[in-house]
């Protein structure tokens, strides 16, 4: 059978979508390439046909214009903490079974899928893919109950090829997120240390995730299932200084012990509460101060190369930045 000439990306107007769709454009691979969400796009990408879709109710298969499309399935509720439990059941769960009915509708035969690191838990020891799943929050959990749907959908049928990718904290251009809120933080010399500074945050670029989901998808026989991030185990000090090296920031030399901290934000969630989102919450400190140790076996094991580690990537994501400092 040959090769789909269409690619579609549900969850494409996001930020992992729009760097990935820019390299399939780039390819030069595909007749056509689709975004599917209900999010405006971070950037409007030349090639793009974008099309307003919640994943949340089924996809009609005359979206693939009656030719199966290499599938990847990105939509999910992912900010944690920042909704409720039901939601992330509700979008990340419901959504698999919506893409997955998609792809038998249209006899689309490739999927990859983007699920988390969450599936594990944090752990100050090395995971890897063969280390048991220990969700602690639902966005992890229902993660897990995603992939499971995803390789149902590829256990009817040995054509099928799924990739399943777990990524650790991703960062880069248009991410919006953990990364940039601590570049925020650094640069106003707001950051302080949540009690420790060894606390390790696996984590990995943008454009590297990319490639690896291209890679692995491309050698990919049946289902392969594969952590994201880079080797090296960078701590929390570790990539603060990655952060002051390229932009110049001063070095967070504080550390304040935790039960101050959680004291500290009572304030901030009492004003949660009555409607004022300030997103400073204990959640949040517990992540800082809990390590998430993944390691990439499968990934190193297949050959693949990583083009970047933290300090080069953040270069480069400060170089590509136009409004300000890793936009």
């Amino acid at each position: 059978m040959p090769s789909p000439t269409q690619a579609i990306i549900f969850g494409g107007s996001g930020f992992i979508g729009t760097h990935l769709m820019n390299r399939l454009i780039a390819s030069g691979k595909y007749d056509r390439v689709v975004a599917v969400d209900i999010a405006k796009p971070r950037t409007l990408i030349a090639g793009v046909e974008y099309v307003h879709h919640d994943v949340r109710k089924p996809v009609d298969p005359k979206l693939a214009h009656g030719a199966p499309a290499n599938i990847f399935n990105l939509a999910a509720i992912h900010t944690t903490p920042g909704h409720p439990d039901g939601e992330y059941y509700y979008t990340n769960v419901l959504g698999a079974v919506n893409v997955c009915r998609f792809a038998m509708e249209t006899d689309s035969r490739t999927i990859t899928f983007t699920s988390s690191i969450s599936i594990y838990g944090p752990s100050e020891t090395p995971l890897d893919e063969d280390s048991q799943p220990a969700p602690v929050s639902a966005y992890g959990r229902s993660k897990l109950s995603a992939e499971a749907i995803h390789r149902l959908w590829q256990s009817d049928d040995t054509a099928r090829r799924l990739t399943i990718v777990r990524p650790a904290v991703i960062y880069g251009l248009y991410e919006h997120g953990n990364f940039t809120r601590l570049s925020r933080l650094l640069e106003r010399r707001a950051f302080v240390y949540p009690g420790r500074t060894d606390t390790i945050k696996s984590c990995g670029y943008v454009k590297d995730l990319v490639s690896s989901m291209l890679f692995m998808a491309a050698r990919n026989d049946g289902i392969a299932i594969y952590n994201f991030c880079y080797e090296h185990r960078y701590t929390i000090s570790e990539i603060c200084s990655a952060f002051s090296q390229a932009a110049g920031y001063k070095k967070p030399m504080l550390t304040i012990p935790v039960w101050f901290m959680n004291f500290a934000v009572l304030p901030f969630e009492i004003l949660h509460k009555v409607g004022i989102k300030t997103g400073i919450n204990r959640d949040r400190i517990h992540k800082l101060w809990f390590s998430t140790n993944i390691l990439p076996k499968r990934l190193v094991a297949s050959g693949f190369r990583f083009d970047y580690d933290v300090a080069s990537s953040l270069d480069e994501w400060k170089r590509d930045s136009r409004i300000k400092d890793f936009d």
